[in-house]
């Protein structure tokens, strides 16, 4: 039995020992003192790895807890958890969260429909909206039926937007790729296939001296002429 000094949260005399007694070889205590010195471990993830350090030295749970500032809980839970299943059970236990309402044939089936125009599916509609979405998925027997602000969540998760379908980037003109093919021909210098013939490029004519305006030259020899020297009055 070890004898603890008093702590808050531990008693005088005798404490009870662990049911989880913790041995630790050479290989295993260099691996959780890494854990425990790494920068970049969260801090989660260290703390527990100090835990089981302690306790495989033989200190008692309310001793860990006040070194730690942790509660007995954790530190009893964390010491089970290695005993049980190694340095693994420090690893947070995958939680199951909320089951899936939809299942993903639903909401792929919907992206689909949204993909298209309304008057595919038969609807008296220029472009589809998220109420209009629901209630058509609604009517082809989809239960539950989502509501349209799961519809816009699902359209947001793909940047999907068919209320601007006009500004999608997806060519609908069925000429689209012998007029796009053109534009490309002509930034690679061809036209039908055929290279274009390369020119040289053109340089402006220069002027001689002779034909410049004399305007020109007098103005530059009237900024170039120097200054009289102004005398002073008091000479």
């Amino acid at each position: 039995m070890a004898i603890v000094p008093q702590v808050p949260g531990c008693t005088m005399g005798r404490v009870p020992p662990s049911p989880y007694v913790i041995g630790l070889g050479d290989a295993g205590r260099a691996e959780l003192e890494s854990v425990s010195r790494r920068a970049t471990a969260p801090f989660r993830l260290v703390v527990r790895a100090r835990v089981v350090l302690l306790a495989a030295d033989g200190v008692a749970n309310c001793a860990i807890a006040e070194r730690l500032g942790i509660c007995q809980d954790t530190a009893r839970k964390w010491r089970r958890r290695y005993c049980e299943q190694g340095i693994e059970g420090l690893a947070d236990a995958p939680r199951p969260g909320r089951p899936r309402v939809f299942p993903a044939a639903v909401v792929a089936g919907v992206k689909a429909l949204a993909c298209e125009m309304p008057a595919a599916s038969g609807m008296p509609l220029a472009r589809w909206t998220c109420p209009e979405l629901a209630r058509h998925a609604a009517a082809s027997g989809i239960a539950p039926a989502p509501s349209a602000s799961t519809v816009r969540r699902w359209l947001a998760d793909d940047a999907l937007k068919p209320w601007q379908h006009r500004s999608w980037i997806f060519p609908r003109d069925p000429h689209f790729a012998l007029k796009a093919s053109r534009v490309l021909g002509l930034c690679q210098r061809e036209w039908q296939g055929q290279p274009l013939a390369t020119t040289s490029t053109c340089s402006a004519p220069t002027r001689s001296p002779a034909s410049r305006p004399a305007c020109a030259s007098t103005s530059r020899s009237r900024r170039g002429r120097a200054r009289p020297t102004r005398r002073d009055s008091r000479t």
